[in-house]
């Protein structure tokens, strides 16, 4: 009873969190217009309690949503009971599919992972000392590229997994126009890997944010030689925040990327 009563209170904070505080979705909206075409198709990997979901819609565009935890995907159910537009994929994502298990945290329910070394190594972490870890439900896992083949290429696919995201980039082999994903500077050669990873499927440029600004805050795009540069100077004490990739001919208007 405890602990249920725990997620139910996590579950609640994150909704007034995400969909409660004035003034934030419409940032989100300004922040992914460029990306988000009218018509388009995003995935939402990690859908949480639904903002970005909402945000895609609200921007005209089809959203698959992803999420693998029981809780947050009942409330995502409820979120987008009527909305044809959203489709929930009650699963993880990874680079093959199969089944695993979830590690969560009962008090913070909108994170989770599969990725125990990544959880072992962000305990000490500022922002993630605080989350206790435990082990979830055994989920079903599939792959970016199952979810291309049904529901077709995205234009823009926001991954949040908690130190999985590279895995998940390696479960796909086609270019989607905008990819966007977490940057943990204590842990940065996660971020690495997916730089690599998209580098291998297209010719994307690069750029950042910091924490939940919802600006681009990197002084211009970049190629993929100098995020990596970026990443790797980085002080394990720096913000966190997310890289986004897209590709160089789908970039916003009078974009110029440097080396």
């Amino acid at each position: 009873m405890g602990a249920a009563l725990a997620r139910a209170w996590g579950v609640a904070r994150s909704l007034a969190i995400y969909h409660g505080i004035p003034g934030r979705a419409r940032r989100l909206r300004a922040f992914h217009a460029p990306f988000v075409p009218r018509g388009g198709l995003c995935f939402d990997v990690g859908a949480h309690v639904g903002n970005r979901t909402r945000c895609f819609r609200a921007l005209g565009a089809r959203v698959v949503a992803v999420e693998p935890q029981p809780d947050l995907a009942r409330v995502l159910a409820r979120l987008f009971a009527r909305d044809s537009g959203v489709v929930l994929v009650r699963a993880a994502l990874g680079e093959a599919p199969g089944r695993a298990r979830l590690l969560e945290c009962a008090t913070n329910p909108t994170v989770g992972t599969l990725d125990a070394d990544w959880v072992s190594r962000a305990a000490g972490v500022p922002g993630f000392a605080h989350v206790r870890w435990s082990p979830g439900a055994e989920v079903p896992v599939t792959t970016l590229d199952a979810l291309v083949a049904e529901h077709g290429l995205p234009d823009f696919v926001k991954i949040d997994v908690e130190g999985h995201e590279a895995a998940v980039l390696r479960g796909l082999s086609h270019p989607p126009r905008a990819v966007s994903f977490e940057v943990l500077p204590a842990l940065r050669e996660r971020a690495i890997a997916c730089v690599r990873r998209l580098a291998e499927l297209g010719d994307y440029a690069y750029e950042r944010t910091l924490g939940e600004r919802l600006r681009l805050e990197g002084g211009g795009w970049c190629d993929a030689d100098a995020a990596v540069a970026w990443l790797a100077a980085l002080h394990d004490d720096a913000p966190s925040g997310d890289l986004i990739a897209c590709l160089r001919t789908a970039l916003p208007a009078g974009a110029v990327v440097r080396g």
